[in-house]
Formats: C-alpha cells, structure tokens, sequence
C-alpha cells in the first residue's frame, strides 16, 4: 500500500476510507452526479385558499394592532384635560341620547372629539347612564369628569325667593321674572296671603305653575299647622281672619321681637271695639297688590281716603289680607303676648314703643315728634338748609287714638 509522506492527496484524486473499487474506463469517463434542484411546490401551498388565508391573517394583525393603538390613544384624549379653559353650564334635555349629547359638547368647546366621548361612554357601559339636567362643567374637565358629572344627575340649582311681607301679585312677578323656570303664569291669581315666604330651590327646566303650586300649598299647610297649635283664648273667628290679622302684623314690623306684642295691640283692640288704625291697610287700599311706589309718602288726605281696607275708617279686619305673611307673623297671632297695650308708635330706631293709655301714646308720639324733629335740624345744618316744619301725625288723640301713631309722613 503506497502511503504520501507529505499526508496529502495526489493530484486527481480523493481520499477515501475502505478499499479502492477499480472503474471501467466507461465509469470513469461518466459524470458525477452534482446538487438536486429544489422540490416543485405542493398544489396545496399554491391553492388560493391559503393564499387569501394568508392575506386575511394579516390584515386582522394589522387590525388589532391599529384597533389596540386607536384604543390607546382614545383612553389618553378620554381622561386628558379637557379643551375649556373657563368651562360652562351645559343643559341635557330629557330624552337625549349620547351622540347628540357628544356633538353638543364638541360644539361648545367642551369636548375635543365627539367620537371619542361617544366611545369611551359606550365603552364604559354609560351610554344609558347620562341624566337630563344643567351642569357646571369645570375649566380643563377631562372626558371622564363630564361623563361622571352627567351620570350623578347634580344639575345646577337655582333660588326663587319670596320675601315675607310682599303680596300676591308682587311675589307672582318674581316667578315670571325668573328666567331658569319655563312655561306661562297661570290664568287664574291666587287669593291674597295664599302664597309661602320661601326660597325654593329647583332645576332649569322646572315650571312656573309647579313653582306656584308648591308655594300656594306649603302656605296652607302652614296656616294650617299654625292655626292647629293657637292659644286657646285667641280671639279669631276663623283662618281666614287669622290669616288677614298675620299679614296687618306682617307689614306693621319687621322686628322679630315685637311682633308677638304688636300682634296683641290689635287683638286688644278688636276686643274692645276698636278700630284697627294700621297705616299699611291705607296703602293695600289705595294701591293693592301692585305696593306703594318707593317715592310717594302717605299724605294726612290719605287716611281720610274711604276704601274697603282703611282700618281708619272701617270697623274690624279688612276683607281679605293685605300680604302674604310668614311664620314669624303667623305665629306671633297664635300666640301673642299677655299684655294691656291698645298702641305703639316708632321708636326711630327700626323699632316701636307700646302703650296701654292715650295719655302714654301721646307722650310717646311726642318724643317721637321731637326726635324726628331733632334729626331734620341736623340734616339741614350739615346741608345748610332749613327745614320745614313737620307734617302732622296720622292720629289726632281722638276717641279711640291711633295704633301705629305714625301715619302721616
């Protein structure tokens, strides 16, 4: 066996293991097999099935991908600060849906993107959750924020007030003049003193005759309530007059810890047949509902002036009441002092000084004079005026005297 020294190969040759297998000259002539070609395609990888299959597959990748980025994206702008810089008030009506609620808001510079808001509600199962209602909406509120503040239904409330002391048709003006309430006044007005001194509090939308329903029903139940809990020796005929007496005492003061005490005044004075003389029932009669004009003082002519509520001239109550009262007067008439006095008259302090005699009225009205007198003069020599000399009071120290003193101004 011949070995090479150098351990290579000789030329034209290879080196293999195992025996060497001589070939005919044909043999060694013949070429040697080189590398086979790649397989043809299988008919099923060329179908159009699985070509569409493949296609299809990655469309809904590309899908979910664009699907989880719009996501995203939708997620960040829903809970992100909100385009207003000052916010607003926005109204839902009843019966609105999501869509027209989103558009409104995208509308008013509320919401950057309709859809988005659209979506994220829908997406958070409140598509059904939103109340009807008026709401403030915060500067810089996200999406989030208006879509909870929408679904808690904590609408924005506005006052209606009726002041103790104003009459029917004066308090029937504020409800009109009210501009959060919708719908017409009512036809019919109703009766003097039915209305509540009250503030009520309601949402835009609410009505104007539901408002006066509620206040003509919470005064009846309060003159009820009142009447039910009176003293047992009051002497009233019935509500109605119970009522009409309240608001003289109503308008008389405004003093909360006189009232009771000029609530007995006139109960004394109706015991003992006197007239009422409350300079209030003089302005009802000659002005009504409508109220004395700020401007226009009450002349001596006026006392004088024969009207069916001129406590001056007519016996007793007047026909009907002369404001609405509030609880404070209602309660002083129920339950009014233990005491003889027949008069009072201004204090020039806000208040009154009561009397059981003529004579002490009349020293009263006399102090009171003086005082008034005193003020003018000062007046006038800061102004560096004169001064006219006084009107004369309402009361001239007659038969019965008067109640209020004051009358004339």
């Amino acid at each position: 066996m011949n070995t090479n020294p150098g351990g290579g190969e000789e030329f034209g040759q290879r080196q293999t293991q195992g025996p060497i297998v001589p070939k005919t000259a044909a043999e060694a002539l013949r070429p040697e097999a080189g590398t086979p070609p790649p397989s043809k395609r299988s008919r099923a990888s060329r179908s159009q099935v699985v070509v569409f299959l493949n296609f299809f597959l990655s469309v809904v990748i590309l899908a979910v991908l664009a699907a989880g980025a719009a996501l995203y994206f939708g997620m960040q702008a829903f809970v992100e600060p909100g385009p207003s810089a000052n916010g607003d008030t926005f109204l839902v009506k009843p019966n609105t849906g999501v869509q027209e609620i989103a558009d409104q808001l995208e509308r008013r510079g509320l919401v950057s993107d309709a859809r988005v808001f659209r979506l994220g509600v829908r997406a958070t199962g409140n598509d059904s959750a939103l109340k009807a209602g008026e709401y403030a909406i915060k500067p810089r509120a996200s999406m989030r924020d208006i879509m909870e503040l929408l679904k808690s239904g904590k609408s924005v409330m506005y006052s209606l007030t009726i002041p103790e002391g104003l009459t029917v048709e004066q308090a029937l003006q504020r409800v009109a003049d009210q501009e959060a309430l919708t719908g017409d006044m009512p036809a019919a007005t109703p009766p003097e003193g039915s209305i509540a001194t009250d503030t009520l509090r309601f949402t835009r939308g609410a009505t104007r005759q539901q408002m006066i329903d509620k206040l003509v029903a919470d005064q009846k139940k309060l003159v009820d309530d009142v009447w039910e809990h009176r003293a047992p020796d009051l002497p009233i005929a019935n509500m109605e007059d119970f009522v009409i007496l309240a608001s003289i005492v109503e308008k008389e003061t405004g003093r909360g810890d006189e009232r009771s005490r000029v609530a007995a005044v006139f109960l004394n004075r109706l015991a003992k047949g006197m007239r009422l003389q409350s300079d209030p029932t003089i302005i009802y009669g000659l002005f009504g509902g409508k109220g004395k004009p700020a401007d226009r003082p009450i002349y001596q002519s006026d006392i004088e002036k024969q009207t069916p509520y001129n406590t001056y001239l007519i016996k007793g109550l007047p026909p009907t009441p002369i404001a609405n009262p509030g609880r404070a007067a209602l309660e002083a008439v129920a339950n009014p002092s233990k005491t003889g006095d027949l008069y009072f008259v201004a204090d020039g302090n806000g208040g009154h000084v009561f009397a059981a005699t003529l004579e002490e009225h009349n020293q009263n009205v006399a102090r009171y004079r003086a005082m008034q007198k005193k003020q003018e003069d000062a007046a006038a020599k800061a102004s560096g005026q004169t001064t006219a000399p006084a009107a004369p009071d309402g009361g001239d120290g007659g038969e019965n005297g008067d109640a209020g003193g004051d009358a004339a101004q």
